[in-house]
């Protein structure tokens, strides 16, 4: 009789838990935040008249994937390359300033449409975690960047870049630089919703971590965050329309691993961090803290005076700042803290 209690008991258990688990991935999604102003005015002033065409390169699986080339402005002399990872929900467009700043100082730059945004595939999602990996090697093999090359990366597609820096195909890139990445909620630079720029399904996002354990991916399409973007913005020019939202397979490949400071720690090519002192979707004075903790204090830290999250790839000094780095990089001399304020030469 007992052993038919315990039988029982235990079936009951079971049935509420597959109930609850059915409940979070049916109801347990993202609730679309208000607009975040200061992610998405500070481009109504940006010139986009001298934006590059989109060209494609075709990925592994057939799709053809799109990004803006930018040629140095001594086509015969380039310095090497810049191949730049927008943020979350953006595009290629969204780093033009800084692509032509770099093309500006003597690089061959490219903004890429990470694969679920922009001209990329159908937005906001991917086939399995780890395809955007494959797609960025696949862009190496089609276009073949001219060497010193370094990876650069803003926001989670900062975090994107750690990822691929800590990684197996760190050595595709002879350096790395992170603008204001995304490391991973837990880690003590983070914002509660990033500053009011996401909303994440909890419920939805926690059932769906635990099927994944036990090797359940084929629900890996469901909707498990929001931006806060202008709606107005959103409904651009097709090649230009932000992604509203992203998968659990997208949002968890535009990141580093869940264990990032394994990935930082992991880190062997040279590598800098660039932040805003008044970003406002991460805490900029905790930067220093979060490499230093995965035991990397030697992968410097600048923050930006007088710069916020958006404005360290828009603002002048900003991306002055950003050329110096990659230059440093290059050159094998560690980058140091900058008046950001002042012009170069």
């Amino acid at each position: 009789m007992k052993l038919r209690n315990i039988v029982l008991t235990g079936g009951a258990t079971v049935a509420v838990l597959l109930v609850a688990l059915a409940a979070a991935l049916a109801f347990g999604g993202p609730t679309p935040p208000k607009p975040m102003q200061s992610i998405s005015d500070p481009f109504k002033s940006v010139d986009f008249s001298a934006l590059p065409p989109l060209v494609h390169y075709g990925a592994r699986d057939g799709t053809q994937l799109a990004y803006r080339r930018y040629a140095p402005a001594d086509k015969h002399a380039s310095r090497g390359s810049v191949v730049l990872v927008h943020g979350s929900s953006a595009n290629s467009q969204s780093m033009h300033p800084l692509a032509q700043s770099f093309a500006q100082a003597g690089f061959t730059a490219y903004a890429l449409d990470m694969r679920g945004h922009g001209d990329s595939g159908p937005r906001g999602d991917i086939a399995y975690i780890g395809q955007l990996d494959d797609d960025l090697e696949d862009f190496l093999q089609a276009v073949r960047p001219s060497a010193p090359k370094t990876l650069l990366g803003f926001s989670s597609g900062g975090g994107f870049v750690i990822r691929v820096a800590g990684g197996a195909r760190q050595a595709l890139f002879d350096n790395y630089l992170f603008m204001a990445p995304y490391t991973n909620q837990r880690a003590p630079n983070y914002r509660p919703d990033a500053g009011g720029w996401v909303s994440v399904g909890v419920p939805r996002l926690v059932a769906l971590t635990l099927l994944n354990r036990v090797g359940i991916t084929s629900l890996n399409h469901l909707h498990i965050v929001d931006f806060a973007i202008n709606e107005g913005i959103a409904n651009r020019a097709p090649e230009a329309q932000l992604t509203p939202w992203y998968s659990y397979a997208l949002m968890k490949n535009f990141q580093p691993l869940e264990d990032y400071q394994h990935d930082i720690r992991d880190i062997h090519e040279p590598a800098a961090v660039l932040v805003g002192k008044n970003d406002e979707v991460f805490v900029a004075d905790k930067f220093a803290q979060v490499f230093a903790d995965a035991g990397r204090p030697d992968i410097p830290v600048t923050l930006v005076p007088d710069t916020g999250h958006i404005a360290l790839t828009l603002a002048p000094a900003a991306r002055d700042a950003a050329v110096s780095a990659i230059e440093r990089l290059d050159a094998g001399t560690p980058p140091v803290a900058l008046d950001a304020r002042a012009s170069r030469p």
